[in-house]
């Protein structure tokens, strides 16, 4: 579907005298490019760990992310550096019938956009969420170009058509760089939010032997969660005790809570409890 679009809007765009509806079919082809890193990158994320990855391929996944959201900038300075050398430059009017080919494209795009974006919800995937924002930005970018061709017309000045162009670029751009912060805070170990450590804490709690936790860190690694916590227990317990109930509070809390892939539990004395700071 990508592929057609882009195809028609850079044919129409290039008969049609509209470098706008030109820019738009360029993108429309990032879009196909940034497509085919998702797929490949949500394919390899979700590969099982091995020796040489014993935490699996998860990383790839805001990889993809990041690669896509990067064709958007890259999509961005195209557009905006061609729009101004067009403003420069003279050239013909526009043709009228570029205008239905872009109200067809701003629909199509919309429907994209909202369909991968509820599938990268359901998934929580960040790659998912940026493809979609990827194609909304195709549906501004033909919006926008919609409006300058509309104003080329109406005022016999080419002009606008350009200047419409060059208007989608810092949009781009700024979705772009607001996309990119996600992925990166995943590749840099970011906290995914209070409501799974929560969900961590109250299913170590659960145990009888758990007096308390001292600490709790999840990390989001793919489409799962790996899980620290910190279970304080009492201090005159034995070595096999405390490795029993670590074992236990860990079944539990991959029971309860089915996307985390995996658990460390520390077993602290109660002591622990008293001297540490609450996290």
């Amino acid at each position: 579907m990508n592929l057609i679009l882009a195809l028609f809007k850079c044919v129409a765009g290039f008969l049609g005298h509209s470098f706008a509806l030109m820019a738009d079919g360029i993108e429309s082809t990032a879009d196909v490019v940034s497509s085919g890193v998702v797929y490949f990158g949500l394919k390899y994320a979700i590969k099982p760990p091995d020796e040489e990855h014993p935490y699996g391929h998860g990383k790839a996944e805001p990889v993809a992310a990041i690669i896509v959201s990067l064709a958007l900038v890259a999509a961005a300075i195209f557009i905006g550096a061609g729009s101004i050398q067009r403003i420069r430059t003279p050239h013909p009017l526009p043709e009228p019938y570029t205008l239905w080919v872009l109200l067809a494209v701003v629909a199509v795009k919309i429907l994209l956009s909202r369909y991968v974006s509820s599938v990268g919800e359901t998934i929580d995937s960040s790659a998912v969420r940026n493809d979609a924002w990827h194609h909304l930005s195709d549906a501004i970018t033909s919006g926008f170009a919609f409006i300058g061709i509309s104003i080329a017309l109406w005022i016999k000045n080419p002009t606008a058509d350009d200047w419409a162009a060059l208007c989608a670029a810092p949009v781009i751009l700024f979705n772009a760089c607001r996309q990119l912060r996600h992925p990166l805070g995943e590749l840099l170990d970011e906290s995914p939010g209070p409501q799974i450590e929560r969900d961590v804490r109250l299913a170590a709690s659960t145990n009888p032997h758990v007096i308390g936790i001292e600490k709790c860190h999840v990390r989001k690694v793919g489409f799962r969660f790996y899980v620290d916590v910190h279970v304080v227990v009492n201090g005159s317990l034995t070595v096999r005790e405390g490795h029993k109930i670590a074992h236990e509070v860990k079944a539990h809390i991959l029971q309860t809570i089915p996307r985390v892939a995996e658990v460390l539990v520390h077993v602290e004395p109660e002591e622990a409890l008293l001297a540490a700071p609450h996290n």
